[in-house]
């Protein structure tokens, strides 16, 4: 009889603790299930394969171009490219006059700031190249600027050129640079775009 009682009190203790177990696991299932169930109602819309050209009085500015386009519907909406965007802008003959690219942007719309991150490049008509990892476009200025490392390559392979930092109009033919060091090959009395 003891050894029934025994027994039994250990299938009723080991019952317990798996009804314990067994309830823990379905209340992390459940935690599971509701978050993914946020993740379902955010308010975001994603397009794919995405073009989108800015006119003014029917003149085309600029192109924008992207793998995928996503839109965040919330209190402070923002557009964000997680695969890159590339935009082209075009003169007043629609003549392309530069272009940047990046693997990372957000363009934050209450703010009228586009960062654009990570392998940032800016390439000039001219040829003239810059490159950094950020790059802030101040849209209501309309001015380019970063805090981080730039280099340029000036066209023809002239020269080239670094810096801490640097601020620019925004057709970038104003260029400040912070704490620049570099070469120019000057020909013809005409100096570097940049200074």
């Amino acid at each position: 009889m003891r050894l029934i009682g025994r027994n039994i009190f250990r299938f009723a203790a080991c019952a317990c603790i798996g009804t314990l177990l067994f309830s823990s696991c379905e209340t992390d299932l459940k935690e599971v299930d509701r978050i993914a169930a946020i993740q379902a109602e955010e308010p975001v819309d994603i397009s794919q394969q995405v073009t989108v050209v800015y006119s003014d009085s029917a003149l085309v500015k600029a192109k924008m171009t992207a793998p995928e386009m996503r839109h965040y519907n919330v209190e402070k909406p923002y557009y964000e490219f997680q695969k890159g965007v590339t935009i082209v802008f075009f003169d007043e003959n629609g003549v392309e006059t530069q272009r940047i690219t990046s693997n990372y942007a957000i363009q934050k719309e209450a703010e009228e700031l586009t960062e654009f991150r990570d392998n940032v490049v800016i390439t000039r008509a001219d040829g003239s190249v810059i490159k950094t990892e950020e790059l802030i476009h101040d849209q209501k200025a309309n001015t380019f600027y970063n805090h981080v490392p730039i280099e340029a390559y000036f066209k023809d392979g002239r020269g080239n050129f670094m810096g801490s930092s640097f601020h620019s109009d925004g057709n970038f033919e104003n260029i400040e640079v912070q704490n620049s060091t570099g070469l120019y090959i000057f020909e013809d009395g005409k100096g570097p775009m940049f200074r």
